[in-house]
């Protein structure tokens, strides 16, 4: 890979992984400023071989939610439950670094979001999934599976300076 393809590829998974940890922030995850918005260099140091290609694998991150997100998920107490468990639980972001995806990445991931214990799980991917491998997202329930294509993570745009601050018109 020469160095200017280089240099691009490692700007354009930056920018990917920032958006996507600015996207679980925004949900109500725990992940500090630093961690959201790391610099350029910074990646470079903790997600590139010595080579400087991008190692996807090394991007995969996890978060808890806040303590006011599990407020929000969890249903209303009742004489027979008084402390009922939040319906919200880990997130796990995967960045697959394969071309295409198929229904044994998305059971593979699922499998490994039920060991871990994980209610929530979101892949990243180059290209979009079969349409027999999104069948398997309904399937997996409780399990919340999310898909993404890398270039719908370029920008963030719920920060783009064009879009309104979104509020809840009822609660």
């Amino acid at each position: 890979m020469s160095d200017d393809a280089a240099s691009r590829e490692q700007s354009r998974l930056w920018r990917i992984l920032r958006t996507a940890k600015q996207m679980c922030y925004d949900r109500g995850y725990e992940l500090t400023e630093d961690e959201c918005n790391i610099s350029f260099d910074d990646f470079k140091t903790q997600y590139c071989d010595e080579s400087g290609a991008p190692q996807r694998t090394r991007m995969n991150f996890t978060a808890r939610p806040t303590p006011e997100m599990n407020k929000k998920y969890s249903p209303l107490p009742k004489p027979s439950n008084p402390d009922p468990a939040p319906d919200i639980g880990t997130i796990f972001v995967q960045f697959n670094s394969d071309p295409n995806i198929g229904i044994k990445h998305l059971k593979t991931f699922a499998q490994l979001l039920s060991e871990k214990n994980l209610h929530t799980g979101i892949y990243v991917s180059q290209a979009a999934p079969t349409a027999s491998a999104l069948k398997i997202i309904p399937t997996i329930a409780p399990l919340v599976m999310e898909i993404f294509r890398e270039e719908d993570l370029l920008v963030n745009i719920s920060r783009h300076e064009l879009v309104p601050k979104h509020t809840l018109l009822s609660p």
